[in-house]
């Protein structure tokens, strides 16, 4: 029996087309509901970006991929920072590396260092506010980046964490940034939290993804679910492949389970 199911949002909750939740998504909400099974977040967003799909009445939500986790009533149950060493690392290297665009969030701000093409044209696919600029060499506090967007390729990424930010670990849901958290940090940490929060058994969990960024999470839950338009890696580890976000895929997978 499932009482607990965990979601991502973009390109799960909210489709890349119509930047909505889907009709048989907000149903399915209100059946589950009624079911009282509890619904979280699972996102890489922060805790200020969720403003659009609160309605769905969540009961908690993790942000930062796991590092900042509160309640319904806005209680934060858990909470982790990345390294200042690590934080000084990469702005000792941006100075050496001019075209180096990155954001630094915060539990009460995200900024960014520049703005290209390629960060606008993101911000635009999610359907976010471009943060504005910051100049982090005057009266910034290292010590609250909870996550940092690194707009580097695939291709880049290893090297850039072993040699700017070994103490933290890199996930990413787009070829464009890498999420860069606290080592160890990741969705199933945020899961593992609520769990405990609300008694609630590991078996008795489900959660829907379609990112990199959403692996941990599907293989930690008792039934992992990939959306159609899930990238390779995620639909080679989820238990089950649903329809995609814009063709009722969280609706089709709860009907196939008999949640709902």
């Amino acid at each position: 029996m499932i009482k607990a199911i965990f979601f991502d949002i973009d390109g799960t909750l909210l489709s890349f087309k119509t930047h909505e939740v889907p009709k048989s998504t907000q149903q399915a909400f209100q059946l589950l509901k009624e079911k009282d099974i509890k619904v979280f977040v699972s996102t890489g967003r922060s805790f200020n970006q969720l403003g659009h799909i609160r309605y769905l009445d969540f009961d908690g939500y993790i942000t930062f991929n796991g590092g900042y986790c509160v309640t319904k009533e806005h209680q934060v149950i858990y909470k982790n920072n990345i390294s200042q060493k690590d934080i000084r690392s990469l702005l000792d290297y941006a100075k050496q590396h001019k075209g180096l665009t990155f954001s630094f969030m915060s539990e009460q701000e995200i900024s960014l260092n520049q703005v290209t093409p390629e960060v606008l044209r993101m911000y635009q696919q999610v359907n976010v506010p471009t943060p504005p600029l910051r100049d982090y060499e005057k009266d910034f506090d290292l010590d609250s980046v909870m996550q940092v967007n690194v707009f580097i390729s695939p291709e880049e990424e290893t090297q850039f964490m072993e040699n700017v930010m070994p103490s933290s670990v890199a996930s990413r849901w787009t070829p464009i940034f890498a999420d860069i958290n606290p080592m160890g940090q990741s969705k199933k940490i945020g899961i593992d939290v609520f769990l405990n929060h609300y008694n609630i058994p590991l078996e008795e969990t489900m959660s829907f993804g379609d990112g990199g960024n959403d692996i941990t999470m599907l293989a930690h839950t008792r039934i992992g679910i990939a959306m159609g338009n899930a990238n390779p890696e995620v639909k080679e580890i989820a238990d089950y492949i649903t329809d995609s976000v814009d063709d009722d895929g969280i609706w089709n997978a709860l009907k196939h389970f008999n949640v709902i």
